[in-house]
């Protein structure tokens, strides 16, 4: 719905800033300061302007303009036909009131304006951010798929034999000759070079057993990001009571789509759970022949195990052998009153380099920064 923004209170502009805090954007008490006077100056008469100051105020990476600009439209709203913003008549009166309680000053200043209603509001975001997936109704769960988009994917890298020119690093003798002996003998500067850097493989082992259907959608979701993120570089299955590559489904550009094409071509959704025996079909199939020689593995699972718990022990330990690292991802890791009591956790966590909650979206964005480091 669109937000008619000649109308919007002035306590909103705050709201905004800390909606844009909760997607990730390290919007300071600085940066929310020289927003409000960006936009006392632009007057909120231009729309464009007043996104632009969000812009150059709020900002410090690329990464932070596309947040930037996906919150815009969902906070104010987008109005083509309308396209200025008037501000109240006050408006060069409250840039004070607008600042947190720890700016406003000692005698409150400012207190009045921060009412509930708007604080929940800019927090609304963020709530959701932290909430389990698997407790959310048809909208909140649609408002969340909206937000894996703000998810930042870095793909892990590794060295590679190759080395080439760089203004720090080891002395590259031969290019340093060479460029001495263009020079009749004359010094030249000395040539560095380092070893290059390629993205690292990373597998996604998602489990979309019975147990797990909770969860199956957003992670699912969490593996089209990182698949579009990483091109031929990730590689996905689903895990049940066997073994399925999705990969293709997972590159397709709408995510909707994607997981409607895995959906197509996984027979064992929401059935049982054979972990150690898809583990092994896996590392038979593809691990040994070289998919996860060097690579992250991510499993997703709750690690109930219908089968062997030793068979599924084995197998992770197989994998840590021929991976870089072992991830294990549980939705119930990171809940109050957890204990990894459960057969199959038990006999692969010896196994793991780590082990992470990821029943909501703030442990998903953590997991990625578990894959880029």
């Amino acid at each position: 719905m669109t937000t008619d923004l000649r109308n919007l209170p002035d306590e909103l502009l705050l709201g905004f800033g800390r909606a844009l805090r909760a997607a990730g954007v390290p919007v300071t008490q600085d940066r929310t300061r020289a927003y409000l006077d960006a936009v006392v100056l632009v007057g909120l008469d231009d729309r464009e302007a007043t996104r632009a100051a969000g812009r150059a105020t709020l900002c410090a990476s690329p990464e932070d303009l596309q947040r930037h600009d996906r919150i815009f439209e969902e906070w104010f709203g987008t109005d083509t036909a309308n396209p200025s913003i008037q501000p109240r008549a006050s408006r060069p009166q409250t840039t004070r009131s607008l600042l947190p309680d720890s700016e406003a000053g000692a005698d409150g200043a400012g207190a009045e304006e921060d009412d509930d209603p708007v604080r929940a509001a800019a927090s609304a975001a963020e709530v959701l951010r932290q909430r389990d997936v698997a407790t959310l109704d048809a909208a909140e769960r649609a408002r969340l798929a909206r937000m894996f988009t703000g998810l930042t994917v870095r793909m892990p890298t590794r060295p590679t034999a190759r080395r080439t020119p760089h203004r720090r690093g080891e002395v590259d003798a031969s290019r340093t000759l060479r460029a001495s002996l263009r020079r009749m003998g004359e010094p030249d500067r000395i040539h560095r070079r380092r070893r290059s850097q390629r993205a690292r493989r990373v597998v996604l082992l998602v489990d979309v057993s019975g147990s797990m259907s909770g969860y199956a959608d957003a992670l699912l979701r969490l593996a089209h990001r990182i698949a579009r993120s990483g091109d031929d570089r990730v590689e996905v299955f689903t895990l049940g009571t066997r073994l399925t590559h999705v990969t293709r489904a997972m590159r397709l550009r709408d995510p909707d789509r994607a997981i409607a094409a895995a959906g197509e071509v996984v027979p064992d959704w929401s059935g049982g759970t054979r972990l150690g025996e898809t583990l092994k079909a896996f590392t038979d199939r593809h691990g040994q022949r070289g998919m996860a020689r060097g690579a992250v593995v991510v499993i997703f699972s709750d690690g109930w195990e219908r089968g062997d718990a030793a068979l599924l022990g084995e197998q992770v330990a197989r994998l840590q052998r021929l991976a870089h690292r072992v991830v294990w991802v549980n939705p119930h890791r990171g809940k109050a009153g957890y204990a990894p009591i459960q057969q199959g956790i038990v006999a692969a966590l010896p196994h793991l380099d780590a082990f992470l909650a990821g029943h909501s979206l703030a442990t998903f964005a953590d997991l990625l920064d578990e894959i880029a480091r």
